[in-house]
């Protein structure tokens, strides 16, 4: 039976759902993975206790529980809610990612969790990371991954797709994070809303998974139901069928992008949409850079900010604070230096996890301070006081900024 042309979410839910589907459709899809954090389970497992027959989960392999984004307790009642998910793990025979195991999109992708054409469900917004590699994952609610933990499934309305081509090569200095901060640009915070955005192109299939995984990471900062990769260039230690979309597949935008000029990017407060060229805001005076989160906390991120540091320090009206996004990639930056490279620069570290993004703990800013930041979102409060004013950059923007006192580019160094 031929059906018509199919973008990569239309292909990857059909497959799931037992028979092609298309855009704006419904449909009950079968899941391969689903993942709470402790901002997200105890709410789920309320849910799950509460739903008839919540006495088993479909498949404890494919669940995972982390523990990420106020680790360690900052208070007891968040220590009692870490509790509750090692008890609910222990019954169901889930595996419980523990405090300082790493930020959960980080570890789900350690932990093969999650593959190539995979349908993955995350009670976390940014479970449109997973892309990176060629799966459609997203973020549900509390109360609908109860129901995938009961039954293996959820029902989707399959969302349009918005093709997304990046051609050119990126100048030394900018990195995934200018690109995907000038794609917003363009998109704006709701240019996404409910679709899938496909990237592609020339610059894309060259980038490594942690560069894709960046793009994935913030579709969901569109307002992105999935942030799906292409899969060219794609390398993984494994062998995989990768997705692609079908000649003449139906998009309800495209947008095209050279970035063979592209300068550094920053994103000014208070929204990630707002974007414009490093130059426009040199200068500007900083109290306090961050290098984290799941999505500028992998290992080539601290690459990027040691090759800045090396051999330098930060400036003394500056603290700078950085969180691996898991222990492995801790583990890993000790094992090459680049650990001691940033220690040597004035560098403080702070427990894997989410740390001060979500601005429960462990690096809240002063009123009035101003901060550049690796992460995803500046939102007025975002870090936990609204009286602080949050830049975002690339890993290598926010070192050279550290050492400048100001928004400073790291070529400049």
């Amino acid at each position: 039976m031929s059906h018509k042309p199919q973008t990569i979410a239309e292909k990857i839910l059909s497959n799931h759902s037992g028979k092609p589907v298309y855009a704006d459709e419904l449909t009950i899809v079968s899941v391969d993975g689903a993942m709470a954090s402790d901002t997200t389970a105890p709410y789920a497992i309320k849910a799950f206790e509460e739903m008839a027959g919540g006495k088993t989960v479909w498949n404890p392999d494919k669940i995972a529980l982390v523990i990420d984004h106020a680790a360690p307790a900052p208070n007891q009642t968040i220590s009692n809610l870490h509790q509750l998910m090692r008890e609910f793990g222990k019954k169901h025979g889930i595996r419980v990612f523990d405090v300082g195991e790493g930020i959960c999109h980080q570890v789900i992708m350690e932990h093969g969790y999650v593959k190539p054409g995979d349908v993955f469900t995350g009670a976390d917004s940014h479970t449109t990371h997973y892309g990176c590699i060629n799966a459609f994952s997203t973020g549900v609610g509390a109360t609908d991954l109860a129901a995938v933990w009961l039954t293996g499934k959820i029902w989707f309305k399959v969302p349009r797709s918005i093709k997304i081509i990046i051609n050119g090569r990126l100048k030394k200095g900018v990195y995934a994070k200018d690109v995907i901060m000038h794609v917003m640009s363009h998109m704006g915070i709701e240019g996404a809303t409910y679709q899938a955005i496909e990237y592609c192109g020339s610059t894309v299939a060259n980038m490594t998974v942690a560069s894709r995984a960046v793009l994935s990471n913030m579709a969901v900062e569109m307002g992105g139901k999935a942030g799906l990769v292409h899969p060219a260039g794609l390398q993984l230690g494994y062998d995989f069928t990768p997705i692609v979309p079908d000649e003449g597949a139906e998009y309800s935008r495209v947008l095209e992008l050279d970035v063979s000029d592209l300068k550094p990017q920053v994103s000014i407060p208070h929204q990630p949409d707002q974007v414009t060229d490093l130059e426009k805001v040199k200068g500007k005076k900083i109290d306090y850079a961050f290098i984290g989160t799941c999505t500028n906390g992998r290992l080539e991120d601290l690459h990027a900010a040691a090759d800045v540091l090396r051999g330098r320090k930060i400036h003394p009206s500056v603290r700078m604070l950085v969180i691996p996004a898991s222990k492995q990639v801790f583990q890993a930056a000790m094992r090459d230096g680049t650990i001691e490279i940033l220690m040597d620069a004035g560098v403080s570290f702070a427990t894997s996890g989410c740390g001060p993004c979500v601005g429960s703990h462990m690096g809240v800013p002063a009123d009035g301070e101003v901060v550049i930041s690796a992460a995803n979102r500046n939102f007025r409060g975002r870090m936990g006081n609204p009286k602080a004013e949050i830049y975002l950059g690339s890993p290598a923007t926010v070192a050279a900024s550290a050492v400048a006192g100001c928004i400073t580019d790291a070529a400049d160094l």
